[in-house]
């Protein structure tokens, strides 16, 4: 650690102005993620009743959140990123990381995920305050009404205050959609405009009051009022290239998820043909995955082009997608498991689920990245049909199901088809690549 408590880049950052990339401590940071995605993914493992879907959406949303402000704070910060304020947050989300077995039943438990949260909310707002800036790409840094449900959530106890977590979030997503740049500039124009108008009626009572003073002690008043005034906040954006590469490491932790449950499902069964074939499917569609998000899409997600979305916009659809990728890590797990059998009514509808919630997102992207409805139709609309098919095509309602190693073909193709698509017929989006991120 430098005396300066301040970031150091990864060997291969450019130099000023030049290409960043990931430092030392945020790839440490990062570490927590590994931690609080396998703690949410365990929610599903047992059921998938509504509760528990429910609690597994709730509690990844905020740990999500919580995760995409500190990694903001290290985007704008760069090298003056401190290394105090990220590590008191890692500490915060390990702390919800840990209460997130049992939040439901125990109030203590419940008690300190709201509190780190808070606290976490909290140390990424004063990071940005201290410094006079206001982070347009993710206002609800700085526009804390999401977070007053949360404190109040602290004397509530039982559903109640899921509901108030709830609330909040739904407070915070509909900020990030409807607070632009623009309306964040012309707010602070706006109140900016009105503080120095009082600032200057001041300043002129002290100058007032300082004349009857001796000549040197009256400029050092006038001085001092000066000095107190505050600077104009300043409106910054992320950097998006290093933006993209931080979004895309989330996605490589939760797909090393996939890796985890699926091999600890894998070593306490039997290698009889079932297992080889399930574990050979399971390893195909994280390579699917793999494919559609990083090889051909950006920022983590599935077939979008670089500056297609708002960088506030595209967020929402990494959680989603993140999220997404995550439960499918458990729905392959629980394949592992079923693979000498039928695979439970319950397994395969989840696994048919995420994997629509995967290819709806990479269709939204598609299209807001410009290559065109009928292309997207083409790229998505067969998968989305073998999805259909495994959750309630023929024997799907029989209670014996569909075959596990049936199941594991049928989402192996549901992924391979756009990936197919993407490479044999490329097409041109119409969205741009290049210059500044749309600010709309």
């Amino acid at each position: 650690m430098s005396t300066s408590l301040s970031s150091t880049p990864v060997s291969g950052s450019g130099p000023e102005g030049g290409e960043r990339h990931a430092s030392w401590l945020e790839l440490f940071f990062d570490l927590i993620a590994v931690a609080g995605v396998g703690q949410l993914a365990h929610l599903l493992h047992e059921g998938t009743s509504w509760t528990s879907l429910g609690e597994y959406v709730l509690l990844f949303l905020a740990f999500w959140f919580a995760w995409v402000m500190a990694t903001m704070y290290g985007n704008v910060a760069g090298e003056r990123t401190r290394v105090l304020a990220v590590v008191a947050a890692m500490f915060g989300m390990a702390v919800m990381a840990s209460a997130v077995p049992g939040v439901h039943e125990s109030d203590e438990k419940a008690r300190a995920f709201a509190l780190a949260y808070i606290v976490v909310r909290l140390i990424a707002s004063r990071v940005f305050s201290g410094r006079g800036q206001i982070v347009a790409d993710l206002p609800i840094i700085q526009l804390g009404a999401g977070l007053t449900p949360w404190v109040v959530s602290l004397w509530v106890h039982g559903d109640a205050r899921l509901w108030l977590w709830a609330a909040g979030l739904l407070i915070d997503m509909a900020v990030m959609v409807r607070v632009t740049h623009e309306t964040l500039q012309a707010d602070i124009d706006q109140k900016w405009a009105r503080a120095e108008v009082r600032a200057m009626r001041w300043f002129q009572h002290e100058e007032r009051r300082s004349a009857a003073r001796p000549p040197g002690e009256a400029r050092a008043r006038v001085e001092h009022t000066r000095s107190r005034m505050r600077q104009k906040p300043q409106v910054v954006a992320a950097d998006v290239e290093h933006l993209s590469e931080r979004l895309g490491l989330f996605v490589l932790i939760v797909l090393g998820e996939g890796l985890v449950q699926s091999v600890s499902a894998a070593s306490e069964e039997p290698w009889d043909g079932g297992v080889r074939a399930v574990g050979a499917g399971v390893f195909v569609v994280l390579v699917l995955v793999w494919s559609l998000a990083l090889r051909t899409g950006a920022y983590g997600l599935p077939l979008l082009v670089p500056r297609a979305l708002p960088v506030r916009l595209l967020l929402l659809l990494h959680c989603l997608f993140a999220g997404a990728v995550a439960a499918l890590a458990v729905a392959l797990g629980r394949a592992v498991e079923e693979a000498g059998g039928t695979m439970p009514q319950s397994g395969r509808l989840l696994l048919a689920g995420v994997l629509a919630l995967v290819l709806v997102t990479a269709l939204v992207c598609a299209l807001v990245s410009g290559w065109g409805a009928r292309w997207a139709a083409g790229a998505i609309g067969p998968a989305l049909v073998v999805v259909g098919v495994l959750a309630l095509g023929p024997g799907a309602r029989d209670p014996e199901g569909l075959g596990t190693v049936v199941s594991m073909v049928l989402a192996v193709l549901a992924l391979a088809w756009p990936v197919a698509w993407r490479a044999y017929r490329p097409g041109t989006p119409a969205a741009g690549t290049a210059g500044t991120a749309p600010r709309a």
